[in-house]
């Protein structure tokens, strides 16, 4: 960090026009700051519901995000899991490491052999090499799923799934 010293004032940082300002050789600055690009989408009504691709309840609904907001390092997708139905695939990847934000309702996620229960506003972290699988409980589970690294154009290298891995 610049600091900007004088015997009048106490050290404190420049602002960006101060040392643009500098590099510039006093040359005058646009005060308008530049745009910075940015990509916009509504989870619900902007990306297609592929709950359907998993053959199971036919109110599930799962969002994929990460393309759709152009993601380079991470991943996003947003499920919503009916009353009292277990998501009917556990999962497990190699390097992608995932963040479970539960928004709404409440539910339980297998964990390899623990059960955790989970509500509204509980955060699970999940390291790569970990089975996972997760059900909701009567008023339904609705969660934001972020993941890092972004597994780019094949996604599916990384994951090892398996249908009805969670059987009681």
């Amino acid at each position: 960090m610049i600091y900007h010293v004088s015997s009048r004032e106490p050290a404190r940082p420049l602002t960006l026009a101060a040392r643009l300002w500098r590099r510039g050789g006093g040359v005058k600055l646009n005060p308008r700051i530049a745009a910075m690009p940015f990509t916009l989408r509504n989870l619900r009504e902007d990306l297609a519901d592929v709950g359907s691709n998993f053959d199971g309840a036919p109110d599930l609904e799962f969002r994929l995000a990460s393309k759709a907001l152009e993601l380079e390092q991470s991943g996003l997708s947003y499920q919503r899991i009916p009353p009292d139905y277990r998501f009917p695939y556990g999962h497990t990847h190699k390097e992608q490491e995932e963040v479970y934000v539960v928004v709404g309702g409440s539910g339980r996620m297998k964990l390899d052999d623990e059960i955790v229960e989970v509500k509204k506003w509980d955060v699970v972290r999940v390291p790569p090499g970990t089975w996972r699988g997760y059900e909701a409980g009567p008023e339904g589970l609705e969660i934001l799923v972020f993941g890092a690294p972004n597994l780019g154009e094949n996604p599916r290298e990384d994951v090892e799934g398996q249908r009805d891995w969670w059987a009681d």
